[in-house]
């Protein structure tokens, strides 16, 4: 197991608060997590859990507090800062994929790398090696149309890991997929957490995607309960 308190964290939340009018949506939320360790986010509906996710990810502000992705401060940068963050140290995967229906399986995957600026004989070499990883090197030329909703999201986490970054973020991986595709997405998921060293917090109501973590943080009611 992948101890909490690695001496250089992949993430940090100090006191994170975070209100939309005068509902207070979270409370005063800290955690870390170390390189490599997996978090699983569990909580009720309306707990808090998604618009946490946000903050970490920087596509919503704190009011409070303080968050650290591998030793940068997200809540003191612009949005600039912002993007940079995210397209070099982030991997956001969504229950509904959100795979551009115009671009192939390589052409999703190798995205991040375009933003990056990565040369070109480079971004095929990773492109090549990630789609071999998660099976789908058959499947390179398909559109995502073209692809079931299992290779749909073995086609996100590619290009959520493709550039390396220390953070995976998952918003509910599982939640559009069958049981059996389900399962293996979280074995795959696993596995290249493992293999990488990469940090994954992700959020979920299911007991098996929970159970694939090192631990779990449970909301309720915007705070840390357990």
């Amino acid at each position: 197991m992948v101890s909490a308190a690695h001496s250089s964290p992949a993430l940090s939340v100090a006191g994170v608060s975070k209100n939309y009018g005068a509902r207070r949506v979270l409370d005063d939320v800290s955690f870390t997590v170390g390189a490599g360790e997996r978090v699983a986010l569990t909580g009720p509906s309306g707990s808090g859990k998604t618009t946490l996710l946000n903050c970490l990810g920087g596509v919503d502000r704190p009011d409070a507090g303080a968050i650290t992705v591998r030793g940068t401060p997200v809540h003191t940068l612009d949005s600039v800062g912002l993007a940079r963050l995210r397209r070099v140290q982030i991997g956001t995967i969504f229950q509904f994929f959100h795979l551009l229906p115009t671009l192939s399986a390589a052409e999703n995957i190798e995205l991040p790398l375009q933003l990056l600026a990565v040369p070109t004989a480079e971004r095929a070499e990773r492109v090549a090696a990630a789609l071999a990883r998660v099976g789908l090197t058959a499947r390179a030329a398909a559109l995502p149309g073209q692809l079931s909703g299992g290779e749909q999201q073995r086609v996100a986490i590619a290009r959520a890991l493709v550039h390396r970054p220390g953070l995976i973020l998952a918003d509910e991986p599982t939640g559009n997929l069958d049981s059996a595709n389900g399962a293996n997405i979280l074995a795959l998921l696993r596995e290249l957490s493992d293999e990488t060293g990469t940090a994954l917090v992700l959020v979920t109501h299911s007991e098996e995607a929970a159970a694939i973590c090192h631990r779990r943080i449970h909301l309720r009611d915007g705070r840390v309960v357990a």
